[in-house]
């Protein structure tokens, strides 16, 4: 999909949800730690050549992939047996939100909507997400899918955030990088959905969507990319 302008009627909008990794914050944290830093750290602790631990660790992320375990670093902990989030606080400077958020988070706040995250990281991950970016204050409130025991590929997960946050579907906007959860909230009947066309920086492909492709968050308040 080309370069194309998203125009959005901001009246009709009071509740924009948010994906965290990937969307507001730049993946290339979670794509260096589980492609490369994990693999190297397992194959120096148990002494294994770190070709097969990568090849090994990409397979059991594999496995999970769409399902809550992906997202657990709990989970991941027993099943590596290494502290998933104190491994993560070793490479936590990569930690990064992209370059417009806090501005468009902060005209959200302005233009009074409900500025909410969802997002499938564990509590644990968020934290360290927080710790190290600016977004936690610019956020009106904060979902794990793990308060609700399912990812946001369910459409279990959708019915459990209208029962707890109460919004309207039909006057809602959700920006997330992921097709699959895209695809489940469209299911549910979110109105206005938008993906990312980059979702991490160190790497030059453009990700394609069927849904509107978000290059920079200001844009869909009128402004020109880097203007």
């Amino acid at each position: 999909m080309s370069h194309q302008t998203i125009q959005l009627d901001w009246d009709s909008i009071d509740t924009v949800l948010l994906d965290m990794d990937g969307t507001l914050l730049d993946l290339h944290f979670d794509f260096h730690f589980w492609t490369e830093y994990l693999p190297q750290k397992y194959s120096q602790i148990h002494n294994i050549n770190l070709t097969e631990v990568t090849s090994y660790v990409a397979k059991r992320l594999e496995q999970k992939q769409g399902h809550l375990e992906w997202y657990c670093t709990n989970y991941w902990s027993q099943q590596f047996n290494l502290n998933i989030i104190q491994a993560q606080t070793e490479v936590k400077h990569l930690i990064k939100h992209r370059s417009e958020v806090i501005e468009f988070l902060e005209s959200l706040g302005k233009k009074q909507k409900k500025r909410i995250l969802i997002t499938n990281s564990d509590r644990p991950s968020v934290e360290l997400k927080f710790a190290n970016s600016e977004i936690e204050a610019l956020l009106d409130q904060v979902i794990s899918s793990h308060d609700y025991n399912v990812a946001k590929e369910n459409q279990k997960f959708w019915h459990r955030l209208q029962k707890s946050i109460d919004f309207d579907p039909e006057t809602t906007l959700f920006i997330d990088d992921s097709e699959a959860v895209l695809d489940s909230a469209h299911q549910f009947g979110i109105k206005q959905l938008l993906s990312i066309k980059e979702p991490i920086s160190s790497q030059l492909r453009q990700v394609d969507s069927k849904y509107p492709m978000i290059e920079d968050f200001l844009t869909l308040f009128g402004k020109t990319p880097n203007g």
